[in-house]
């Protein structure tokens, strides 16, 4: 069983960064794949970004594409997400989860999810 912590959202202006990061417990975390998913008020929940098992692949969402980088330290069981050029539409709520394939792509089925980080971009 894997149980996933996020931190790290936080309010800031457009324009600013944030790095979210994601901890999990159990010894078998390396072997899966992480993605990071937000839901915004009102919205229905949306892949953000995902990273395979060995962190040798990453996949993003168009509208986060040269803005946020996706990472992990398996010998942490971390995952971390930077976002930076943050825009309003970018507020949400931030999750990370895990899913036994490893491959980290938005259609797998995650079983394994934190609880969430608000992400708050002013104008």
């Amino acid at each position: 069983q894997v149980q996933l912590v996020e931190s790290g959202g936080g309010l800031v202006q457009a324009g600013g960064s944030l790095r979210l990061s994601c901890i999990a417990s159990g010894r078998t975390f390396s072997r899966y794949g992480v993605g990071w998913f937000r839901q915004g008020s009102g919205k229905e929940r949306e892949f953000v970004a995902g990273i395979t098992w060995s962190g040798g692949r990453t996949r993003y969402a168009d509208s986060v594409k040269g803005r946020f980088t996706i990472s992990r330290d398996n010998a942490k069981n971390a995952v971390y997400l930077q976002m930076n050029s943050l825009k309003p539409e970018d507020t949400a709520v931030y999750y990370c989860a895990a899913e036994l394939t490893g491959l980290g792509q938005p259609d797998a089925l995650y079983p394994h999810w934190g609880q969430g980080t608000q992400v708050t971009v002013s104008s």
